[in-house]
């Protein structure tokens, strides 16, 4: 932090938590910052309550990706979350709390994972609030689920998820490349209806393929995908709120922070939606291509600041 102090700060760059970082973490650097800097401002995000931290930021991640597949079930005429089975990859902070509000929600979560396999519910099964608890406390003493002691679960080893289940959601939450081809395949042929990234790059470019094809060739009975880049933009966006709460030396409620989060995640949505039908062709009641209106809307918003900022070529 010695070096690094040198190069970030409140209006410089802050950095956040990522895989394996927890607000423990956090709070190290942050005291290591103010010992090297001797000052406090909102350096990093994702510190605690106590000094400076915002509420819903460690669950901001998980319950962003559920909101903006809800959006997506909107759109495409299917309800809600109500009634629907899900298969979530992960078993961290992502994982956990895109399983605890899609249980919230209505939804049945039938899997979770880690780096060692899968943890499935058996048939008629499915996981608990209680569960994730249990499961999160495991995580946090560095365990792997194989050590989650429970009739109703089979754990498979060395395996993903998706070829073992049969869901109408798919929301890979561990790591990247976490979605291959042939999981691509296999999702599709199983008559899933949704999947989204809450991890970063969670599907390979050959998965997404798979369903771009799918998208056009079945329209609306397709697996509709969105990209990480817009799915679990939540977690960047509470970070936006934290640094925001810094700044003006305040604190938001809980429910003012996750209304504040929904809108942001109903933006993403419809910013990509609405960009993919404006510069993307698609067929009658094909469904617009999120990924295609991501990557557009996010090269527009770069470019026309860097345009009207005067850093052109």
């Amino acid at each position: 932090m010695r070096e690094l102090s040198k190069h970030i700060g409140a209006y410089t760059d802050v950095p956040a938590g990522d895989i394996g970082v927890s607000g423990r973490e956090i709070g190290w650097l942050f005291g290591a910052y103010r010992a090297h800097r001797n000052k406090w401002e909102g350096v990093l995000t994702g510190k605690g309550g106590s000094w400076g931290g915002s509420l819903i930021r460690p669950e901001a991640t998980g319950y962003g990706l559920v909101y903006y597949v809800d959006h997506m079930i909107e759109y495409a005429g299917l309800g809600s979350f109500k009634g629907k089975r899900v298969a979530i990859s992960g078993s961290g902070n992502v994982a956990q709390y895109a399983a605890l509000k899609a249980i919230e929600l209505g939804a049945t979560v039938l899997s979770l994972s880690d780096s060692a396999g899968s943890l499935i519910a058996k048939e008629g099964k499915y996981f608990t609030p209680e569960d994730i608890e249990a499961i999160a406390a495991l995580k946090v003493k560095r365990e792997s689920l194989s050590s989650f002691s429970s009739d109703s679960y089979t754990f498979i080893e060395g395996a993903r998820p998706w070829t073992h289940v049969k869901v109408d959601i798919a929301l890979p939450c561990a790591t990247q490349n976490e979605v291959s081809k042939e999981e691509a395949d296999s999702l599709v042929a199983s008559g899933a209806k949704f999947i989204a990234e809450g991890s970063n790059m969670g599907c390979t470019q050959e998965a997404i393929d798979v369903f771009e094809v799918t998208r056009k060739e079945k329209k609306n009975g397709a697996l509709w995908y969105a990209p990480g880049k817009a799915a679990n933009a939540g977690g960047v966006a509470v970070s936006g709120l934290e640094m925001a709460q810094n700044s003006q030396r305040i604190s938001w409620t809980t429910e003012e922070v996750d209304n504040k989060l929904k809108d942001i995640m109903k933006d993403v949505f419809q910013n990509g939606l609405k960009t993919a039908q404006e510069y993307v062709p698609s067929a009658e009641g094909e469904y617009p291509s999120l990924v295609a209106g991501s990557n557009i809307a996010g090269f527009l918003k770069v470019a026309d600041a860097m345009h009207n900022q005067g850093d052109w070529w």
